[in-house]
């Protein structure tokens, strides 16, 4: 499994698509974001636009440990894009209209280690290789907010067990891969 992490239009999906295509075989391309706005459904259907046309594309962020598994046989890579919208949408999920001051955030954040480990059970399982990117949040100031915050801790959490299962780990800073864990890609970034 290769993570990928870094800031917001750090370069991270180029990175993980530029890994995927290396790999010289079908791939399974799973994207986690909702469209909720004219904005979000603006910047997916760019994303389908970059995507090659001959790509499986899955949508949606529900038992995905249950997509990498059953598309194993088809495919040789599997592009997650993006696991901090899938903890977004987990967290939703499990909250509900639950105003923010009244959510049980450590029982959400039960359920998103939960989900994680099951992806990371089928990561470690699979042939394909597994390619994961998601965002580093904890490098700027404090959110203001209780939601923000302990959004930001979840996934900081999360993304520690994804580095800590992961083969290799790249971290994108302005378009820049910086190889931080593992053997890494032969000719990755060249």
């Amino acid at each position: 499994m290769i993570l990928i992490t870094g800031g917001a239009r750090s370069g991270k999906s180029s990175l993980g698509e530029t890994l995927a295509r290396r790999q010289n075989g079908a791939v399974l391309y799973i994207a986690t974001s909702r469209i909720t706005d004219g904005e979000m459904a603006a910047r997916v259907e760019q994303h389908r636009r970059h995507r090659p046309a001959h790509w499986l594309t899955w949508e949606g962020h529900r038992d995905l440990h249950q997509v990498i598994r059953a598309h194993d046989e088809q495919v040789k890579v599997v592009l997650l894009e993006c696991v901090t919208t899938l903890i977004t949408n987990l967290l939703f999920d499990e909250a509900g209209e639950t105003p923010p001051e009244a959510m049980d955030f450590d029982a959400i954040e039960r359920h998103i280690i939960r989900q994680t480990d099951l992806l990371l059970a089928a990561c470690a399982e699979v042939k394909s290789q597994v390619i994961l990117v998601t965002n580093e949040l904890g490098m700027g100031i404090v959110p203001e907010n209780l939601l923000a915050r302990r959004f930001r801790d979840i996934a900081g959490r999360v993304n520690q067990r994804l580095a800590a299962a992961a083969e290799d780990v790249w971290l994108v800073i302005s378009g820049i891969p910086v190889h931080i864990k593992g053997a890494g890609v032969q000719g990755a970034v060249a």
